[in-house]
């Protein structure tokens, strides 16, 4: 499954790829985010593994980062593991002018396993996209009110 999200940022593309880089930001647009413990590598760096870690209804959801390019303020792309889906995602920055960034993410999924996941894929496929744009808005508004 593929596919891609995007929004247009009031803001200059530095101070979008600042806040998109530091961990420390992620509670203010990732809703149920409760932390990240570096695993593996230099972090920030090429192959550096994190865990993160996301309020998940009752429970808790954890998801294996794996930076696979760091290229920012260009672009960004990681490997995420869950035990039911793997996908890669490259978050993609472009100037507009010197007030406006356009954020683009492309996203694959590469991997559903387990009854329940596979059945939310096939009956509606369009929850990933929704809650990778949901994100992404947030992340909008949150660069925007700064």
């Amino acid at each position: 499954m593929k596919f891609t999200c995007s929004v247009i940022i009031n803001a200059p593309k530095e101070k979008v790829v600042e806040y998109f880089s530091e961990p420390q930001y992620l509670h203010e647009w990732q809703e149920g985010y409760l932390g990240m413990k570096h695993i593996s590598g230099v972090p920030s760096q090429s192959g550096s593994k994190t865990e993160m870690r996301y309020k998940f209804g009752k429970g808790e959801m954890v998801i294996t980062e794996t930076i696979l390019n760091n290229n920012l303020p260009h672009d960004f792309k990681g490997n995420y593991h869950h035990k039911h889906t793997e996908n890669t995602m490259l978050n993609i920055f472009k100037a507009i002018d010197d007030q406006t960034t356009s954020y683009k993410a492309e996203i694959e999924y590469t991997r559903f396993s387990g009854i329940m996941i596979n059945i939310m894929k096939t009956i509606m496929p369009g929850m990933f996209k929704k809650q990778v744009q949901k994100w992404m808005d947030n992340f909008k508004t949150f660069v925007e009110n700064q």
